[in-house]
């Protein structure tokens, strides 16, 4: 029966004035019965498509011709004039495709707009076509290849122009599920020793130049359009491969990284074009890969991980037509496609009735296999056809590879008139409900296990494109670049870093993608805190056992995204080498530091080491670990600033006590033996045990020769020159940067007579220094001063000895106060504090606290007052004395606590005197919370109050 006399209205005419212009134009050139017959069906449709209304106005005969014939007839026509397109040469293949692909979306849409065909006979039709265009510009290609000279011959039958090279139809090319102005998803693949190429023709330089000859003829756009985009990218890793892969590439690929998305993306695989039975066979040998009839409990979360990186709305939440992605929005097309195909890989291999390319088909086996409810297939069968309906309606606009019904009112107007809606809002309320009648029975699907998406919404990273609906959540999430991100993760997922190289990194990585990316939210900096755990996961030689980890302990794995986005030294740290985050495997890891076991660890590794240098290094590992942990314990908050200051002196003395023992051993090598005593002195925050992330170490070394005039046993050095080459050896082994990075900067300015001096000082010299010379500044110095190393117990007793003598000696006690004081004044004006997170030199800050401190020792001192190198311990303890106004003492104690608290984090987080007013939210937080303060502003407030008690309590001490 004719076309014209089946056609019914689609729905109300929605633009009159465009109808009457087409009708008008038309009339012009021809005007038949058949035209008159059929308008009233064909005008809501040229009212409503620009793009079919161009069609109709380009060529009236051509519609007249499509209304006499009977629509299935002339698609059968349609498909041999193609298949006959082959015979043509390139330049009357491109005119006669284009021209064939233009009849057939008339024909099509109109049957389908008109009420003749159903979505099954729509989408079988745009399929057939497209396979017959493929298959003749495939013969159009390989003839140029012939007369090129590349190839031999041109094959004929069954094994198509070129034999060993084919093509597989994926996605909805491949279920005949192909919508109207679709892409079509093709995998090229070839047999690289059955192509009849001329001698010297590299076989994958051909084949890639076979299939861009084929994408050319496909999808160039001329003056009469274009016949399908040709999308190749869903071939075996499209980031890494070139456009056709060789057979036993491709095999190798899908038998060791093929993710579950491929295997799903190959349910609706077929052969389309090309050496079909090397098609038949290819897929042949991937049902292995498809379709697994044995899968262990990893490997079908992972298969449900395909469901639940989708967002499951809740029922309050807003969905809306305007604007909605029918395919990839909330409750669209691929929802249903994810709940059927999820359930087939999972079923699929025990059940071979479950494999059908087709959605509905599909759906209704594993209905009747008693997987889906009656009811669940029967709503989402009729959702599927009235999304895909309408998804049709979207492209015949313009001809348009879209799947998002337009966000203007009018243009969705027109939309809904193809659907047969007038009142545009009762079109969104059918959309509206189809949508989250979809969404709520694909949420029922793996309803207990964890959800893969996020707060924010989809978290899509399967297929070899941006997902929309993920970079939306991206960009809300705050990175901004999520196109990036996406790019990034899907290569993780395709194997590409160690971490995920094997199946179980990748079924990992798939649950741990999704925290990730919230704990990168969490932090306020996501985008700095994704680069960085990016820098460090792409280097890890293994992934399992860590992604493991961070899988069972949350709070852990938030905690290091934190170290992320927070602590670039800790960062860096982890990313230079990975293998210090194996330390978080321990249990002990957040426990105190044990600085016994330390040192004998690295003594024991020193022990082996090959040499002065090897010792250097394998110093440096055990300080990298260790000092990663403690910064990690005070990002966290398990470590205080007591407990911090002391583990990192700790490690200082560790890395000293080693080092000067090899740097001894060093110097004998070199020079012989020298019989003597010798120290390695602490100043500074190493002294008092105060030390943080970036202190550096204030040193003195301090000798005393067994005889006057002794020398070294090989090269007759005096005490000058053997203590000074020891002292030199171990600075360089303290700080010289090797292949495992450094330690620490080292200050020897404290020691007696700064640095014109030798650079080890003999006992007499020291004595004879803080006896006449040493300045208020310097003893000042001292009270912080500790051994930390020494050849015997004896000597470090008499160097504390002669630091005590030096502190005990008599002084003028307003004289002190008066040096005091103008040193702190004269700072002030040379060094004044860079700003109010200028804890140091602020007033009231550290340094007036120290000064305050030290003060009250060197002038009580004489009198038997207390020492002690360690700030905290020297205030509470002068109080208790007798010898300080336990007020002020007290303001100067808890000023101390509270600045050493936040020094402590600001320095494992950011670069010296850094504003923390301007980091995220989520760091403020911590800083307050090490603050012992609810919120950030407090924090500035109590700071604020403690600094100015501190300075109003160091005036009151500090008088002379």
């Amino acid at each position: 029966m004719a076309l014209a006399e089946t056609l019914k209205p689609c729905g109300p005419v929605v633009d009159d004035k465009a109808a009457e212009r087409l009708r008008g134009v038309t009339a012009q050139a021809l005007w038949t019965d058949r035209l008159e017959q059929a308008w009233p069906a064909l005008a809501p449709v040229f009212a409503a498509s620009p793009y079919l209304a161009s069609l109709a106005r380009r060529d009236p005969k051509r519609l007249d011709a499509l209304l006499a014939d009977d629509p299935q007839a002339r698609l059968e026509d349609i498909l041999t004039r193609t298949a006959k397109a082959a015979r043509l040469d390139l330049p009357g293949a491109q005119v006669r495709l284009r021209e064939l692909k233009a009849e057939l979306h008339l024909l099509t849409a109109l049957a389908d707009l008109g009420g003749v065909w159903d979505l099954d006979q729509v989408t079988g039709a745009l399929t057939r076509f497209a396979d017959a265009a493929v298959a003749a510009a495939l013969t159009v290609a390989a003839k140029g290849e012939v007369e090129a000279g590349r190839l031999t011959y041109l094959g004929e039958g069954a094994e198509g122009p070129v034999p060993g090279w084919f093509c597989i139809a994926m996605g909805k090319q491949g279920a005949f599920e192909l919508n109207y102005s679709s892409d079509i998803d093709v995998s090229v693949f070839f047999d690289p020793g059955r192509m009849p190429l001329m001698p010297n023709v590299e076989s994958e330089a051909f084949a890639v130049r076979l299939t861009q000859r084929l994408s050319d003829l496909m999808q160039l756009r001329t003056a009469d359009g274009y016949v399908f985009r040709m999308d190749l990218r869903l071939r075996p890793d499209p980031s890494s491969t070139q456009a056709a892969v060789p057979i036993p590439a491709a095999l190798d690929y899908y038998e060791s990284v093929g993710q579950n998305w491929e295997r799903a993306a190959f349910i609706k695989a077929r052969p389309c074009a090309g050496d079909i039975p090397a098609a038949e066979a290819f897929l042949a040998e991937l049902q292995a890969f498809v379709w697994r009839k044995n899968l262990d409990f990893a490997s079908i979360a992972d298969i449900h991980s395909i469901k639940r990186q989708i967002h499951a709305h809740k029922v309050d939440e807003r969905v809306s037509a305007k604007g909605v992605d029918l395919k990839l929005g909330t409750g669209g097309i691929r929802e249903i496609e994810f709940y059927v195909q999820t359930q087939q890989l999972i079923l699929g291999g025990r059940n071979p009735g479950l494999r059908s390319r087709r959605t509905l088909d599909a759906l209704d086996a594993l209905t009747a296999a008693g997987h889906v409810a009656p009811q669940t297939c029967e709503e989402l069968a009729e959702a599927y056809v009235r999304l895909r309906n309408v998804e049709h309606r979207v492209q015949m606009l313009a001809d348009e590879q879209t799947h998002k019904l337009p966000e203007a009112d009018a243009d969705r107007k027109r939309v809904a008139a193809l659907s047969g809606f007038e009142p545009l809002r009762q079109f969104d309320a059918a959309i509206t409900r189809t949508l989250k009648g979809v969404n709520a029975r694909y949420g029922e699907l793996f309803p207990s296990e964890e959800p893969l998406s996020s707060r924010f919404g989809s978290l899509v990273f399967t297929g070899v494109e941006d997902d929309p609906e993920t970079l939306a959540t991206l960009k809300r999430m705050g990175f901004s670049n999520p196109h990036s991100v996406a790019v990034t993760i899907r290569s993780w997922h395709h194997g590409h870093i160690p971490a995920t190289a094997t199946e179980r990194g990748r079924e990992l990585f798939t649950r741990l993608a999704p925290r990730l990316l919230d704990a990168a939210q969490a932090t306020g900096a996501p985008d700095v805190a994704f680069t960085r755990f990016a820098d460090f996961f792409s280097r890890l030689s293994s992934g399992v056992q860590l992604q493991s980890l961070f899988l069972a302990q949350p709070n852990l794995f938030e905690l290091v995204v934190q170290v992320m986005a927070f602590a670039p030294r800790l960062a860096a740290t982890l990313a230079r080498r990975p293998a210090a985050i194996d330390a978080m495997l321990d249990g002990s890891f957040f426990e105190p530091i044990d600085i016994g076991e330390d040192l004998a660890v690295m003594r024991a590794a020193v022990a082996r080491a090959d040499g002065f240098e090897s010792a250097m290094d394998v110093v440096r590992v055990v300080h990298r670990e260790q000092a990663f942990r403690v910064g990690v314990q005070v990002m966290s908050g398990t470590a205080s600033a007591v407990v911090a200051g002391k583990a990192f002196a700790d490690l200082a003395d560790v890395c000293i006590d080693v080092l000067a023992d090899a740097a001894l051993a060093e110097t004998e090598r070199l020079g012989g033996a020298f019989s003597g005593e010798v120290a390695v002195v602490a100043l500074g925050k190493c002294g008092s045990r105060e030390m943080s992330a970036t202190s550096d170490l204030d040193l003195m070394t301090l000798y005393r020769a067994a005889h006057p005039h002794g020398t070294s046993a090989l090269k007759g050095w005096d005490a000058v020159i053997f203590y000074g080459r020891f002292t030199q050896r171990l600075i360089a082994a303290l700080s010289s940067q090797t292949g495992q990075g450094g330690l620490y900067e080292v200050d020897m300015q404290l020691r007696p007579s700064g640095t014109k001096g030798p650079v080890a000082v003999s006992f007499a010299a020291f004595d004879g220094y803080y006896e006449a010379e040493a300045e208020t500044w310097e003893l000042l110095a001292l009270t912080r001063a500790r051994v930390v190393w020494s050849t015997s117990a004896a000597f470090a007793a008499d160097a504390e000895a002669a630091f005590g003598k030096a502190l005990r000696r008599p002084r003028d006690r307003a004289q002190t106060a008066a040096h005091v004081r103008e040193m702190r004044e004269l700072m002030h004006r040379e060094r004044p504090a860079k700003g109010e997170w200028d804890l140091k030199l602020s007033p009231g800050g550290m340094v007036d606290i120290e000064f305050a401190a030290q003060y009250l020792q060197i002038a009580h001192a004489a009198e038997g007052g207390p020492l002690s190198p360690n700030t905290a311990a020297a205030l509470g303890a002068l109080p208790e004395s007798g010898l300080a106004p336990a007020g002020p003492a007290g303001d100067l104690a808890a000023a101390w606590r509270l600045q050493q608290d936040l020094t402590q984090l600001l320095k494992v987080a950011l670069d010296d005197n850094a504003d923390p007013s301007g980091e995220p939210a989520a760091f403020r937080a911590l800083l307050a919370r090490a603050g012992g303060v609810g919120d950030f502003r407090r924090l500035k407030t109590t700071l604020q109050r403690a600094q100015a008690a501190a300075n109003k309590a160091y005036e009151v001490i500090v008088k002379p």
